[in-house]
């Protein structure tokens, strides 16, 4: 089974072996195993609290390199008449811990009746819809690093990873 471990800048992505697509919900996980478009399973390894966003790309032991795709799962978009009344929503939304997507005039949040029936009565316009769910990382989450190549969690010993630089 082929482990994906380290993240790729994309000006050194290479040809694109696969794509890994997965709903937001899987893509904060650290530890997961999954299935690519091939087929071929495959596991993957993240230091806790990272989020893999849609674009990333990932690479392993073969350094073959995988693309992640965020697939479209039950959402909500979230619109208002006027700026006034979004930022209303999204102070709501922020006060319940309620991750969301922000958007030019939208916000996107996962579905959810309650929240739904909340925004609703704010005078949101809210409309169901599948989409892939991009939440903010929030204030705290950090930003991308910026680097060429770097491994999402400690490796095992026992695996070597090569990396561009390396000499043989």
């Amino acid at each position: 089974m082929l482990t994906l471990h380290t993240k790729l800048a994309n000006a050194n992505a290479g040809e694109i072996a696969a794509q890994l697509v997965l709903p937001y919900e899987l893509r904060e996980k650290c530890r997961l195993r999954a299935t690519l478009d091939t087929g071929e399973e495959v596991a993957v390894f993240t230091v806790r609290g990272t989020v893999l966003r849609d674009g990333d790309l990932l690479t392993g032991e073969d350094r073959r390199v995988v693309r992640v795709v965020a697939a479209p799962e039950p959402t909500y978009k979230v619109t208002c008449a006027d700026a006034q009344a979004l930022l209303r929503c999204a102070f709501h939304l922020g006060n319940r811990h309620t991750q969301a997507q922000v958007g030019d005039g939208f916000l996107r949040i996962r579905a959810d009746a309650v929240l739904k029936d909340m925004l609703a009565g704010l005078g949101a316009r809210v409309e169901e819809e599948m989409a892939a769910f991009e939440p903010e990382s929030g204030a705290y989450g950090g930003g991308h690093g910026h680097h060429d190549h770097h491994p999402l969690a400690p490796i095992p010993l026992r695996q070597k990873i090569h990396r561009p630089g390396d000499t043989a």
